[in-house]
């Protein structure tokens, strides 16, 4: 199991863990003094409380939670958020209200899943010609569907 260095930024603020034995997100938690509402279609960035300091060739994903996102329209503004190897502040979730209701973030609620994962740095290498394959140019939508 990899070890990540994590800093409590308040003295109250809990880590991200992994809420079941096989899940690949760990639930983070809204660091709040008071409640915040995000009203219809508007966002707000939600504090944490930790920063990380994850090593180069890792990132840190901020996803929606399932049921924040199905019952109450409540997802990261961004869709899947990115925390940097080279970022040291407070990871903050921009929460967008996507629902035509009111919602209140509570203090201590779970907002967001965080996924740790490895990822390449890449070099362009221009070519005049790309490769050909069957499926070619074509794109939205154009593999069809099937029943």
């Amino acid at each position: 199991m990899m070890k990540i260095s994590i800093k409590r930024l308040r003295g109250d603020a809990p880590y991200p863990a992994y809420q079941t034995e096989h899940a690949a997100g760990m639930d983070i938690v809204a660091c709040l003094d008071k409640p915040v509402e995000i009203v219809p279609h508007e966002r707000s960035i939600i504090p944490t409380g930790f920063a990380i300091a994850l090593p180069p060739g890792y990132e840190a994903q901020i996803r929606a939670r399932s049921g924040l996102a199905a019952k109450h329209g409540i997802m990261p503004a961004n869709g899947v958020g990115t925390i940097d190897a080279d970022y040291r502040g407070e990871v903050g979730v921009i929460l967008l209200n996507t629902s035509n209701t009111s919602f209140v973030i509570e203090p201590g609620m779970r907002i967001a899943q965080m996924v740790i994962t490895r990822y390449e740095t890449v070099e362009w290498n221009e070519v005049t010609e790309l490769d050909t394959t069957t499926r070619g140019a074509g794109g939205f939508g154009s593999t069809g569907t099937k029943k």
